[in-house]
């Protein structure tokens, strides 16, 4: 196994379980503790981690504002899966504002056999990766983060009020059933408001961390939004007040 596939499998384990041990991880890759402390410390370097006596835990003051490239790393299978869920919501022709959440990648992978779509988006990323593809893209322009790959500020303010979409298609950190639906940083989490004025339907992909949790940011209420896409089947009380705001829900 490559170190770059067993450092995945590490965020991934840490993210599940909070807290590792070098032990348990030395016998679960069948390698030494040296290379596990090796590959636990370049994890605290890009602020994932951070290392305790004999393991590791995760680093909770980062955790919501992960680098895009370390989000893209975690739960691939359950976003893939949630991104499948979305497809038969999108029709020929169709316009959309896409954020720059790693969810929200993994459904435009996905669109292929859409034909004549426009994508408004933020992301860096999806600009660069779809360059070559069948979809049309608008990039919002404006002033780069660094750590989540995205554009933000006046300049993707003004551009995106330019345009009326057919849909929103966003992603969060946290829904929560008082506070509605946050997000971790609140340049980014401004502009998707943006997105959110400018769309016929919003659509937001949340797996199921994501419920009974509460970020930084206020994004949007519960109310605004029409479809509700996640892992796995909610709560009855989730279900019975997402009903109560009109909130399709697909699991």
């Amino acid at each position: 196994m490559l170190a770059a596939e067993r450092r995945k499998k590490i965020i991934d384990l840490v993210h599940q379980d909070k807290r590792v041990l070098v032990s348990d991880l030395s016998r679960m890759f069948e390698v030494t503790e040296e290379t596990i402390r090796r590959d636990l410390e370049k994890l605290e370097k890009d602020g994932i981690v951070s290392r305790t006596y004999g393991g590791a835990m995760l680093n909770r003051h980062t955790n919501e504002d992960l680098p895009f490239l370390t989000r893209g790393a975690l739960n691939t299978d359950i976003k893939r899966n949630i991104a499948i869920k979305a497809l038969n919501l999108i029709n020929d022709g169709d316009t959309l504002m896409v954020d720059p959440s790693s969810t929200s990648f993994e459904f435009l992978k996905l669109l292929g056999n859409k034909s004549n779509l426009t994508i408004i988006t933020n992301s860096i990323n999806i600009l660069h990766e779809f360059a070559n593809s069948s979809l049309s893209i608008i990039s919002t322009g404006g002033s780069l983060r660094h750590r989540s790959l995205s554009l933000v500020g006046p300049v993707a303010h003004d551009t995106t009020q330019r345009y009326n979409v057919d849909i929103a298609v966003i992603s969060c950190k946290g829904i929560d059933m008082d506070r509605g639906v946050t997000d971790s940083n609140e340049p980014e989490c401004e502009l998707k408001k943006y997105m959110l004025r400018q769309a016929e339907k919003i659509v937001l992909l949340a797996d199921h961390t994501k419920f009974n949790k509460t970020a930084f940011a206020n994004l949007v209420e519960l109310s605004r939004l029409d479809v509700l896409i996640t892992d796995r089947k909610p709560t009855d009380t989730w279900l019975k007040l997402l009903a109560e705001n009109n909130v399709e829900v697909l699991y």
